[in-house]
């Protein structure tokens, strides 16, 4: 993206933020809500993976899909006892999917990715993720995924994946948790999804 030599760091990035909002995918965006409220209808429960700021955006989301959305959600990274003894005694790379399999992942759930490339079998980058994916597509879970670059392993499974927009090189993880974030809010407040008023708005 050309930016003028005059422009400040802080014009940049919200001139950025301006343009991935530009060219989100609103079609993806509404493919993904809807398969959602299937989802939710079928008594399915939603289970969030990430790592990093994708494991902080899990817990935020886990919180916003039960109270608002009445889904069903939990994500392994919110257990830190549970999570540490895994790393420990089972390696990184089966964490989460080894986590699922405790947790009876099934047919009519779904796993939920934050993530910025999306895990990268061949390059063993986030293999967590990509382990998870594989399990839960050989069990028929559905797959719901917000990443950023092309979107990696994740947008190559998934049942409705959104892929925010690279608009600069530079700048592609801030972007992706921050859109994350926007996306899932975009999502449990839609009013096709939401169960259940939020506080600030239901105050008169």
């Amino acid at each position: 993206m050309e930016v003028t030599g005059d422009m400040s760091y802080v014009k940049e990035y919200l001139k950025e933020v301006y343009l991935v909002v530009n060219s989100l995918d609103v079609n993806a965006i509404e493919k993904m809500i809807n398969m959602l409220i299937e989802l939710r209808k079928g008594g399915g429960r939603l289970f969030f993976i990430g790592v990093g700021g994708g494991a902080g955006n899990a817990a935020h989301a886990v919180n916003d899909f039960r109270k608002i959305a009445g889904f069903e959600a939990y994500a392994p990274t919110d257990n830190v006892a549970e999570l540490t003894a895994r790393i420990n005694d089972e390696g990184w790379n089966t964490v989460f999917v080894n986590w699922l399999k405790e947790s009876r992942l099934g047919s009519k759930d779904g796993v939920f990715v934050f993530s910025v490339g999306g895990g990268n079998e061949e390059k063993n980058i986030s293999a967590n993720i990509v382990e998870s994916l594989k399990y839960a597509k050989s069990i028929g879970s559905k797959i719901f995924g917000i990443v950023g670059r092309d979107g990696g392993y994740t947008a190559q499974v998934a049942d409705a994946c959104v892929i925010v927009p690279t608009v600069n090189s530079e700048t592609v993880t801030p972007h992706t948790e921050a859109f994350q974030a926007v996306i899932w809010h975009l999502i449990v407040s839609h009013p096709d999804m939401k169960v259940s008023e939020m506080k600030w708005e239901s105050i008169k």
